[in-house]
């Protein structure tokens, strides 16, 4: 295994059993399984990079917020917070974000060198937004942004 973050993921959870936050190891442990399964996944002979993990991470998070918004519409706000706590361990490893306009930029940017001016064009500008903000967006506000400017491109 090549991944720099992995290695940082172990250490990191080394220090925090050490430290005895219960809540912490259990996440940097799901984490770690997920990734060791990923690499199960990717084949005996397979090196996982940073950017294996990088996804393990984002699917992770996604988990977690979507817990979060089925157990506030469900009316466990004590579950959210546990959801909340753990995506807060997982954010440490992922990148900063971009922000909206950041966001708004890259969208336009790809929608102009794709010639993208329909609704029809999504799928070909989102694959291409989604390689560049790698880990640094939410797909869904990604989404979300690419429709609201084809809508007034149209």
């Amino acid at each position: 295994m090549t991944s720099k973050l992995f290695d940082q993921i172990k250490q990191d959870l080394v220090l925090i059993l050490k430290a005895n936050k219960p809540q912490e190891v259990l996440v940097l442990r799901g984490i770690l399984s997920s990734v060791h399964n990923k690499e199960i996944e990717k084949g005996k002979d397979a090196e996982l990079i940073d950017d294996d993990v990088l996804s393990v991470l984002m699917l992770e998070a996604k988990k977690r917020k979507d817990a979060i918004a089925l157990y506030e519409k469900g009316g466990r706000p004590e579950k959210a917070e546990d959801e909340r706590r753990e995506l807060e361990i997982i954010s440490k490893y992922l990148p900063e974000q971009l922000s909206e306009e950041e966001i708004t930029e890259i969208v336009k940017e790809v929608i102009k060198e794709t010639g993208a001016e329909t609704m029809q064009d999504m799928g070909k500008v989102m694959g291409q937004i989604m390689a560049k903000v790698k880990g640094k967006a939410d797909g869904m506000k990604v989404k979300e942004i690419v429709g609201r400017e084809l809508m007034q491109k149209a």
